[in-house]
């Protein structure tokens, strides 16, 4: 029998990735669905993300930047397109992968593909439903 410890040392999620579709926006002339390939946050990434998007408001008040919080994580963790791709930065006119992946994105597409890595990263599930689970 198999213990937890084998199945963490077998499954690392250092590399784990998925395909998602995120708009019906990206569909060729053909009816071809084109998909964004992510990648997992790992916890120190995740951590590191959140620290940089922190923000000191009137009055000193700390609170998170979404908009950089959502930004960090989709630029950091889409492995397909690539939003630091010189060549497409370049091709665009575009200075930085921000300013790339908000030329080439709409709003909701980049919060629906944060949203995916973070899904991805194991933020989808409440506590409750991961007890259920293991009861069944």
């Amino acid at each position: 029998m198999s213990t937890l410890q084998d199945f963490l040392n077998a499954n690392p999620v250092d590399n784990l990735t998925e395909e998602v579709l995120i708009s019906d926006r990206f569909k060729s002339a053909d009816g071809k669905l084109y998909t964004f390939k992510i990648k997992a946050m790992t916890s120190s990434a995740f951590e590191s993300v959140r620290k940089k998007s922190m923000v000191v408001r009137k009055g000193g008040k700390v609170e998170l930047d979404m908009e950089k919080f959502n930004n960090s994580i989709v630029i950091g963790h889409t492995l397909e397109p690539d939003f630091k791709d010189a060549k497409s930065l370049e091709k665009s006119g575009c200075l930085n992968p921000e300013d790339y992946m908000n030329k080439v994105l709409l709003s909701g597409e980049i919060a629906e593909l944060s949203e995916r890595i973070q899904n991805l990263s194991g933020f989808n599930k409440k506590m409750e439903d991961l007890v259920e689970e293991a009861k069944n």
